[in-house]
């Protein structure tokens, strides 16, 4: 691995660019439950063909941030080739953006383009803004995704780190993310005209709670969960993030931290089923952002809770939709520095 020097030149020609990424996803129905599962999303449109039929779809429903899976590929395609010359070992997310035109469903066959949006140098780092837009097999925007990296580019790379993330990483040689190729596109060439308002007017959504019974300030109920090392795991094996500071002690350690952490986008799935779970539609979701700020540490023998709450920010009486804010803490302290979902009700 390359090391990261801070007077490392910034990519800035890189910025607006437009790619392609080779080859195609196809959802599957057990894929979708293994997501489901791993981050607890228990709403039964994904698991059962009857009940999606109840929220209109013939298919199961992926849940609210399946997408990363997706995205995942499209990111690590970006840094196996065009960000190349950054430590992967000095990469952490920030922010993550999900735009829901419709839901995901099984059956569908997705191909993806990305495109390098920003990226601006604060302190030694460097931010690094990349979109994920997903074209289904009908050519239409199905969902985008938007990711924040920072690369540490002022810490030297511990070679301890380097030799452990070699030896304890899952190899992906053979993976889609690392034999995938991209091929520039132009700003006419890619898929860059889609309006998220104008997708959400053809869905139908069929909510337990009535946008006419809302209040701002109004609460959902609150939920708890556990999380042991092998929701870790599973998480890892499902998702494709097999950063070792999710499931390695020492690589923990050189990382600085007390001990094994979760996956924010792991604690960030889980607080979809918050709102599904009060909706009582999957597909109500029109858009879900979360800024990290903390972690959720999980020992080897004991299980850790997570807490989160929710709350009504706005309403908006002409589209039906509300604007939540969630909270999520463990052990006292908050994981989400921001996190808002656009949703729609009956």
């Amino acid at each position: 691995m390359p090391e990261a020097a801070s007077d490392a030149p910034v990519a800035t020609e890189l910025a607006g660019r437009h790619y392609r990424i080779s080859g195609h996803y196809d959802v599957g129905r057990e894929k979708i439950r293994e997501f489901a599962r791993a981050v607890r999303n228990g709403h039964p449109a994904h698991r059962y063909e009857t009940d999606a039929g109840k929220v209109g779809y013939d298919a199961l429903v992926a849940p609210p941030t399946f997408a990363s899976v997706i995205g995942m590929t499209a990111t690590k395609a970006l840094l196996n080739s065009v960000l190349a010359h950054y430590d992967l070992s000095q990469i952490l997310q920030t922010d993550q953006v999900f735009e829901l035109h419709r839901p995901l469903l099984a059956g569908d066959r997705v191909r993806c383009e990305a495109e390098i949006e920003s990226i601006r140098r604060v302190r030694g780092n460097d931010f690094v803004v990349v979109r994920a837009t997903m074209i289904d097999q009908h050519d239409e925007v199905v969902q985008t995704g938007v990711a924040t990296i920072v690369v540490r580019l002022d810490e030297q790379v511990d070679p301890d780190i380097v030799r452990l993330v070699e030896d304890v990483v899952m190899r992906d040689s053979d993976a889609e993310c690392a034999t995938a190729t991209l091929s520039e596109l132009s700003a006419e060439q890619a898929h860059t005209d889609h309006d998220l308002v104008e997708s959400r007017r053809a869905l139908t959504v069929h909510t337990v709670p009535k946008f006419d019974d809302l209040v701002v300030g109004g609460e959902l109920p609150p939920v708890t969960f556990h999380l042991t090392r092998g929701d870790l795991v599973n998480y890892a094996g499902v998702s494709g993030d097999t950063n070792p500071i999710h499931f390695s002690d020492r690589a923990a350690e050189l990382a600085g931290l007390p001990t094994v952490v979760a996956h924010g986008l792991l604690t960030m799935g889980m607080g979809a089923e918050v709102l599904t779970s009060w909706l009582g539609d999957p597909t109500a979701v029109e858009s879900y952002s979360v800024r990290f700020a903390g972690f959720v540490p999980v020992y080897p023998f004991d299980s850790t809770a997570v807490d989160f709450t929710g709350k009504i920010k706005a309403l908006d009486p002409e589209r039906r939709t509300a604007t939540v804010l969630l909270g999520a803490t463990s052990a006292g302290k908050k994981l989400f520095g921001r996190a808002i979902a656009q949703v729609q009700l009956s």
